[in-house]
């Protein structure tokens, strides 16, 4: 049953990021899960340190809260000229070396430190149960993550055109009378929110990973968006399944297996892929020289 709960979580999170990633692959901004899952850690402190207690709660709502606070400080600076990746590594950095601070200075002699709060397991998410009424329910991860990405089907669904406007031609979307500010921060908000329910059970490298593996490689397979979701969502289930029997065969991380298995397929992708491969296009160009 455990085995059965992993490969589940696990789906569940390519799910959820490989939807909102292809979003932020076609925006240039893959690199916003990796600064978002860093710089909650103060939110989270911040929370403990609030409530005294390490609730899941009480931590989600800090870590979203820092999260918010984090892609408004990225689009601030980015409107006053500093560079998208610069303005992710400046805020993320910083961000992460409050909570650093915070950490040795409040929480030295309480279980509370890096390995607890950013980097989880999912190894162990089949015994971090939810009770309701006496009955167990399943795990905690598989709950707050099929919401996240309910959500994030939910929103997309309903708002598919402008968020594919907006991500495409942001200056014909104000033109036509679209709120781009308001469509960009609730995509941000979708990924805070998937970025969160997911790295305290799973780990950072899983949400990373599936933001922007599963949907680079999707990128390479398809011109159409609604595919482009599609493929992404597929590799990264696939990417969870596989990983897990080859994290088993081999005795490895599981989540680090699951990352280099999507890795490996990106790699087969970018050589082969019938429009973007690096080897089909050098065959065609022969072809056509010949």
């Amino acid at each position: 049953m455990s085995t059965f709960w992993i490969i589940l979580t696990g789906a569940l999170v390519a799910s959820t990021c490989g939807i909102v990633g292809c979003f932020l692959v076609l925006r240039k901004m893959a690199m916003i899960g990796d600064a978002i899952s860093h710089s909650v850690l103060p939110g989270i402190v911040i929370a403990f340190l609030i409530s005294g207690s390490r609730d899941s709660l009480f931590m989600l709502l800090g870590a979203a809260a820092l999260g918010l606070l984090t892609v408004f400080l990225i689009q601030m600076f980015h409107q006053s000229g500093v560079q998208s990746d610069a303005s992710i590594g400046v805020v993320f950095t910083a961000l992460f070396a409050v909570g650093v601070v915070l950490i040795s200075m409040y929480t030295k002699h309480i279980d509370l430190d890096l390995d607890c709060v950013l980097y989880g397991e999912i190894a162990y998410v089949p015994w971090n149960t939810i009770h309701l009424a006496g009955i167990d329910i399943g795990p905690k991860a598989v709950w707050g993550v099929g919401l996240a990405l309910l959500l994030s089907i939910v929103l997309i669904s309903a708002f598919y055109k402008q968020f594919k406007l907006c991500s495409f031609d942001p200056a014909l979307a104000a033109a036509v009378g679209i709120p781009v500010a308001l469509f960009h921060y609730l995509l941000m908000g979708l990924v805070s929110v998937s970025t969160v329910a997911s790295f305290e059970s799973v780990g950072a490298i899983l949400v990373v990973g599936m933001l922007v593996v599963p949907p680079a490689t999707a990128y390479l397979l398809t011109e159409k968006l609604n595919q482009m979701i599609i493929y992404s969502v597929v590799i990264g289930c696939c990417s969870s399944v596989l990983g897990y029997y080859a994290a088993h065969l081999l005795d490895a991380s599981i989540a680090g297996s699951m990352i280099s298995v999507a890795g490996g397929i990106f790699l087969l992708t970018l050589l082969f892929s019938p429009t973007h491969g690096v080897i089909i296009r050098n065959f065609k160009q022969r072809r056509l020289m010949q």
